[in-house]
């Protein structure tokens, strides 16, 4: 007997045959060939016989125990047709519960990628063809075999016993000796069963053994069983006995049973009747790649659950509800749930999408059009459980109640939606619960669904035309996410027709009430427009709509309508009788003019939904994930768009919706009437430019120039600028939440500007215009001057010549930059600054004179010396302009009026490059001059002047370097502890200048020094200095002075030897009031550099001497330090 595998329960059915008589059953097994009758493969033209066309129905439908009890005796041969036709015929299954990839990819043979060649169905294929399979028996529902698995270069050859269960078509449970332990089949459960369907004549077949087992005598029974324990004594001999004594005691729990069960008989009537799905290892492997946190691409794995799900569901397989369940129940006990509300942190980007689609997923399985009450009723109790726990995500990521309620009729005026936002918090399964109040019992809906519409069809009591359009095409109203939602459900199940019929009738509404919006618009134009915009007119959009409407109808159309893959239509059975749904055999594909009117297409209707998707004036949704999910869903909607290659139709469509779209008023988020919170349209309106270009370059620019509003910043801010990263809370300060993808939103804005500049080159009409449409709507800086520069860089392309009308484009928006930027914070200011000199160049001389000339309403005066007046005045510039002399002295009269300019408003941070500037023109450069004398006083620090003196040193101006120098000695203060000072390298040097001038002035400059110089080391340097050479060695006039070494007894010597002794004294005592024992020898040193000092003094030792003495009287307290003193000085 062939054990089931540990995850499957024992047989439950008993099987017995209270009327068998053992001579007819003998009788009719004799009779019978080993094979069973007519087990062929079906290769051969002979019509097939009345006795397998009703074993294949019984086979499929009715559990073995069912067939059992409705006839007292079946024969043999009938029972052996049974078996043979309840093995799976269609491959698809297998593949599908063997692979993550979709069962049509693997059949169809794809390309043979290194992971494909992995993946179990691959493998088991391979090894069937490599005739690796052997043994195999099939005993009733059970099949068994040996399936070798080749060496490799790692593993030896090994051999694997494989057993498969099947029932009605299914295989039910599967044991393989290879222990895998995974979601899918084994490559050698593939195998076996790839064997079965494909070489079923090959294959033993044997009835279920409790038929045999009926056939024999005492004497036959008791060999059998003897034998088969000789055989596996050591694995069956403890059970055998057990059994044998319960069966010898008469009241035993065993007696009480009629029958034995029997694992190769088939299902009973209450057994489930679906394919064998590891409950276990699909938990595990979910709990797996939820903790890996979206490493190692579990994110991936995780998303191809969730296609395997749709796989389920396409094909009708009850384990896509039952695999999701599963999945939803390792999402709800992931830890970092609680964690993170505890923490009040946000999920991933990416694992939120996850809970995005296991909501959908809900969604489609709980609008099964053919799931029964109970089930349904099963599934919302079960989602309600999960809905209330405190952890389970809100269906907008962080808020909740934004959007409508999933069963809100879509109302035939414009302003019939309700208030979302009185309603509370939505989690991810709220939607699916409140599907499970739909129905699918609408006459209506039934005739869509059902029957092929005529364009002459219409009904006598639709007066209102609700349910027909004019042309008597149907039509669907409802709210439009939950008409998709339908949509998606019959897609997922496996209805494609059905999906494609109620898709055409929702477009059809659609486009009916497009169509009256603008009739309402035009009406009320006037008074509309008079009045403005006061309210949204859609709440909830459909880009960004948790379920997707409008990309579900995209998908749905683009497919045609094509039939299930297995080549049979499902038809629907929607009355609500017992029959659940049939397959028609020979299906007569519906042509797409079943659906459309003449010359229409689906993929031109496909493209014209998603044009009125995308351009649906509707409201930014709260919450940063909502905001973001906007934005993702419209790019990955316009990706679609732009596989679609363009025809003179789709041309034709894009012509009227866009013409629509900007006639349509507060209903079109390209109408003239735009809501402040709107979603901007920077991006499909991109789409939309590149798309008519060529076709019709007018509506183009209309479209795009129409869009590039930003209405959220408009009434915020009229100028100044939004580059910095606190602008969003100023902008939006009274409304929360904020837009969090304002920045984004800004890019995309940028993207559609920088598409028509690059256009538009060459025309100067729509330059223009493109320029002021930039001007009036883009508010960040950082955005306008990456417009200017790719303006700049299109306008200078390498292949062709300078344009210069864009040039002008480029310089007007850097302009506007610097006149932005200005009065802000800006960290790209000083590239901005140069760049804008550069594309000033390339326009050309008059640009250059022009922005010097409003230089203080573009820049800082220490930019427009700086950089301006320094780039203009350079050399390279001169050679890059091909200037002549006269146009040279030009520029730099402007540039030197500008720098004087500069001085003047900024003397301490542009007298410098103004004299640099001046340095050939002697008017200017004494007017420079005189500025920084004026502003010396009060209005520059001695850093900046003595940087000025050095430069007029370095220019040869030695007493104006001079003068300078004393300017900025009035403005020093060292104190005594401030020896690594930055400015004494200056004092030193302003020293040495005034000691080479001569006596006068060095005697003028140090009572400067000694004023503001209080630090000995700095005063004792100086002097010394002072008194290694002779002051005025080269005289102002050239003339060698007289030599004469000065006196320390004489001023102005005198007065810097007695203030340095003084500074050492003061010194000395200010460092002893917190020395500490580490800084003894520092401070020995320090006295010894005293006494240098002291001894330069005629009486300098005695001084010195009394000078010690002191110390050790006033700080006798510290002896060590004393004692040191005492060592070193007596």
């Amino acid at each position: 007997m062939a054990e089931r595998g540990a995850q499957q329960p024992p047989a439950k059915r008993l099987c017995c045959r209270p009327g068998y008589v053992s001579t007819c059953r003998q009788g009719q097994r004799a009779g019978a060939p080993a094979g069973g009758h007519g087990e062929s493969s079906g290769k051969t033209q002979s019509p097939e016989s009345l006795l397998d066309i009703a074993a294949r129905r019984v086979a499929e439908k009715w559990p073995f125990q069912r067939v059992e009890e409705r006839f007292e005796r079946i024969p043999e041969p009938v029972q052996r047709r049974i078996v043979y036709w309840s093995f799976p015929r269609s491959e698809r299954e297998i593949c599908m519960y063997s692979s993550f990839s979709g069962g049509a990819e693997e059949l169809g043979g794809g390309p043979e990628s290194g992971d494909e060649t992995r993946l179990p169905f691959r493998r088991g294929v391979a090894l069937l063809e490599g005739g690796c399979v052997d043994n195999v028996l099939q005993v009733g529902f059970h099949l068994s075999g040996t399936v070798r698995e080749p060496a490799t270069s790692s593993e030896p050859e090994a051999l694997c016993n494989v057993s498969i269960s099947f029932d009605r078509c299914k295989i039910t449970a599967v044991t393989c000796g290879c222990g895998n332990k995974d979601i899918f089949y084994c490559a050698h459960v593939v195998a076996l069963s790839l064997y079965r369907v494909r070489s079923p004549e090959l294959v033993k077949l044997r009835l279920p053994i409790s038929e045999t087992l009926f056939q024999m005598n005492r004497d036959q029974l008791q060999k059998f069983v003897q034998y088969l324990i000789t055989v596996h004594h050591t694995e069956v001999l403890p059970t055998a006995q057990k059994l044998a004594d319960e069966i010898l005691l008469q009241n035993s729990e065993i007696n009480q049973v009629h029958g034995a069960p029997d694992p190769t008989a088939g299902a009973s009537v209450d057994d489930e009747n679906c394919w064998h799905l590891d409950e276990e290892q699909v938990q595990e492997q979910v709990k797996l790649f939820l903790s890996q946190g979206g490493y190692h691409g579990s994110g991936k794995q995780l998303n191809l659950l969730f296609s395997k799900v749709r796989e389920m569901l396409k094909m009708r397989d009850s384990n896509g509800a039952r695999m999701l369940t599963l999945i939803t129940e390792q999402f709800m006990g992931d830890p970092r749930l609680a964690l993170w509300r505890q923490q009040g942190t946000t999920m991933t980007d990416k694992y939120r999408q996850l809970w995005d689609e296991l909501g959908a997923l809900w969604m489609c399985i709980v609008l099964n059009p053919h799931c029964k009450a109970d089930q349904k009723a099963s599934w919302l109790r079960q989602l309600r459980r999960w809905n209330v726990v405190d952890v389970c995500p809100l269906e907008d990521g962080n808020h909740g109640g934004e959007l409508t309620h999933l069963t809100n009729v879509l109302p035939h005026g414009p302003t019939g939606n309700r208030d979302p936002l009185s309603e509370g918090h939505r989690t991810v399964f709220t939607r699916a619960i409140e599907a499970c109040d739909l129905h699918w019992q609408d006459p209506h809906l039934q005739h869509i669904l059902a029957e092929e519409p005529h364009a002459d069809r219409c009904y006598l009591d639709d007066p209102d035309a609700t349910l027909f359009d004019g042309q008597g095409w149907p039509l669907w109203h409802e709210h439009v996410p939950t008409a998709c939602a339908r949509v998606d459900a019959l897609r997922s199940h496996g209805y494609p027709k059905e999906a494609l019929r109620l898709a055409v009738a929702i477009v059809n509404t659609l486009r009916r009430q497009q169509k009256k919006q603008l009739e309402v618009f035009r009406s009320q134009k006037k008074e509309v427009l008079h009045k403005g915009m006061t309210s949204i007119t859609n709440l909830e959009g459909w880009v960004g709509h948790p379920l997707d409407p409008i990309g579900t109808l995209f998908s749905t159309l683009m497919e045609t309508g094509r039939s299930s893959e297995d080549g049979a239509t499902v038809l629907l059975n929607l009355s609500g009788s017992p029959a659940m749904g049939r397959r028609a055999e020979h299906p007569a594909p519906v042509p797409a003019h079943h659906f459309l009117d003449e010359g229409e297409t689906l993929t031109a209707l496909a493209v014209e939904t998603a044009l009125m998707g995308l351009g649906q004036q509707r409201v930014m949704p709260d919450g940063l994930y909502a905001q973001e999910k906007v934005c993702r869903n419209e790019e990955q909607l316009l990706a679609k768009l732009q596989q679609v290659e363009l025809d003179d139709a789709l041309v034709r469509v894009f012509r009227k919706q866009a013409l629509i779209l900007l006639e349509a008023g507060p209903y079109s988020g390209l109408g003239e009437l735009l809501y402040r919170e709107s979603v901007p349209m920077h991006t499909f309106a991109k789409y939309l430019f590149t798309s008519l270009l060529l076709h019709d370059a007018e509506l183009a620019y209309k479209i795009a120039l129409r869009a590039m509003r930003l209405p959220v910043l408009e009434s915020s801010v009229a100028s100044g600028d939004l580059s910095r990263s606190h602008h969003m809370v100023s902008v939006v300060a009274n409304r929360y939440p904020r837009w969090f993808t304002l920045s984004h939103i800004e890019s995309q804005q940028c993207e559609l500007a920088s598409t028509m500049l690059t256009a538009a080159k060459g025309d100067s009409h729509k330059l223009q215009t493109v320029l002021e449409s930039i001007q009036k709507n883009i508010y960040s800086s950082s955005h306008i001057f990456k417009l200017a520069q790719d303006a700049f860089k299109i306008a200078t392309m390498m292949d062709s010549l300078p344009d210069l009308m864009l040039l002008k484009v480029s310089l007007e928006l850097g302009l506007q930059v610097m006149r932005m930027t200005l009065s802000t914070l800006n960290w790209r200011r000083r590239e901005m600054v140069r760049w804008l000199v550069t594309c000033a160049t390339e326009v050309g001389v008059f640009a250059l004179d022009s922005i010097m000339q409003s230089w203080f309403t573009l820049f800082t005066p220490t930019e427009a010396t700086g950089v301006v007046a320094s780039t203009v005045m350079s050399n390279a510039t001169i050679v890059r302009l091909h200037l002549d002399s006269h146009q040279q002295e030009n520029l730099a009269n402007s540039a030197r009026t500008l720098a004087l300019q500069c001085a003047m408003k900024d003397p301490q941070n542009c007298a410098l490059s103004a004299l640099t500037l001046c340095e050939k023109d002697h008017i200017a450069f004494e007017t420079a001059y005189q500025i920084v004398l004026d502003a010396a006083a009060t209005g520059m620090n001695y850093t900046q002047l003595f940087t000025i003196a050095r430069y007029m040193e370095h220019r040869s101006y030695p007493m104006r370097s001079y003068k300078l120098a004393t300017l900025a000695m009035t403005h020093l203060n060292l104190s005594y502890n401030q020896d690594t000072h930055p400015a004494i390298n200056d004092v030193l040097w302003a020293c040495a200048l005034s000691h080479s001038l001569g006596k006068n002035e060095l005697a003028a400059v140090i009572p400067l020094v000694v004023k503001s110089v209080k630090c000995a080391t700095v005063l004792s340097d100086i002097l010394r200095r002072c008194t290694l050479t002779t002051p005025g060695v080269v005289t102002p006039h050239g003339r060698r002075n007289s030599g004469k070494m000065m006196s320390l007894d004489k001023a102005p010597l005198r007065q810097l030897l007695d203030a340095t002794i003084g500074a050492y004294i003061n010194t000395t005592h200010s460092r002893l009031t917190h020395i500490s024992p580490r800084h003894y020898a520092e401070f020995i040193e320090f006295l010894s550099k005293a006494r240098e000092t002291f001894l330069m003094a005629h009486d300098g030792h005695v001084q010195f001497t009394q000078f010690i003495d002191n110390l050790k009287q006033i700080y006798k307290g510290k002896k060590k330090l004393m004692m040191l003193v005492r060592e070193r000085f007596g």
